[in-house]
């Protein structure tokens, strides 16, 4: 049995440059790996893919993306997940898990792993990097060590849909000038998290920031909030104190 880490990605910023003509968006990102992470225990001997703990918002079919990893290197495991980062929570926890199957497995191309979606690149990769084109045109930067809060509320932000958004914005005219050019669209996917994070910014100010697509949103550093639990105007936020981490290799 191998144990695989699959680090939470974070982008310390996301800007959107354009759209290609196949539908994937084209961005300018830095984004670095977490120590926040999930793992996947491996048995080359097995062909199977279950969780340690049950959920339901995670598929267990040929559309999770370790099952469709699996298939592009035309390797067969039983693969166990220990799910940490949350479904729909903007921190890549199924592009991480992919990607650390990938790497297992010796690794692809950027363009290669981009077909399993536009993360999944840089979670292969791992370690700081800035991030272009649809995902896959990745420069490696040195490492920064940074402490990073993460404030996870108890609801998903749809990707997809959030994107939907986000056209539909561009399309009235309207050009982004937040940090993350998600987060209007995020607001409006998912009235919840803009409460959140107006109420987040009054608390402890204005540093609060979207990770990726949402919903989880994060400060750079410690802000006095202790790891755990604690009450929020829209239901429960989960406190992760953590940090920023090399590649993996």
């Amino acid at each position: 049995m191998i144990e695989l880490v699959a680090p939470a990605k974070l982008t310390w910023y996301f800007e959107i440059t354009g759209r290609r003509d196949d539908g994937y968006h084209l961005i300018r990102s830095e984004m670095v790996t977490l120590d926040f992470a999930d793992r996947l225990h491996v048995d080359e001997s097995e062909d199977y893919l279950r969780l340690s703990s049950p959920r339901d918002d995670v598929p267990l079919d040929g559309t999770n993306l370790v099952a469709r990893a699996l298939q592009l290197v035309a390797r067969q495991a039983g693969v166990t997940i220990d799910k940490v980062i949350p479904s729909g929570g903007g921190l890549g926890g199924g592009s991480a898990d992919a990607g650390a199957v990938l790497r297992w497995a010796g690794g692809v191309s950027p363009e290669a792993a981009l077909t399993l979606g536009g993360d999944v690149p840089f979670c292969q990769l791992g370690g700081r990097a800035l991030v272009e084109g649809a995902g896959e045109k990745l420069t490696a930067l040195p490492f920064k060590s940074r402490k990073v809060t993460l404030i996870i509320p108890d609801f998903a932000i749809d990707t997809a849909a959030c994107y939907r958004a986000y056209d539909d914005w561009m399309r009235r005219g309207w050009k982004p000038i937040e940090r993350n050019h998600l987060e209007k669209a995020a607001r409006t996917v998912e009235p919840r998290f803009g409460r959140t994070l107006d109420w987040l910014r009054g608390e402890i100010g204005e540093d609060v920031h979207l990770a990726g697509s949402g919903s989880t949103m994060f400060v750079i550093g410690e802000v006095g909030l202790p790891s755990g639990e604690m009450a929020g105007p829209e239901g429960s936020l989960r406190i992760c104190q953590t940090v920023t981490t090399p590649a993996t290799g």
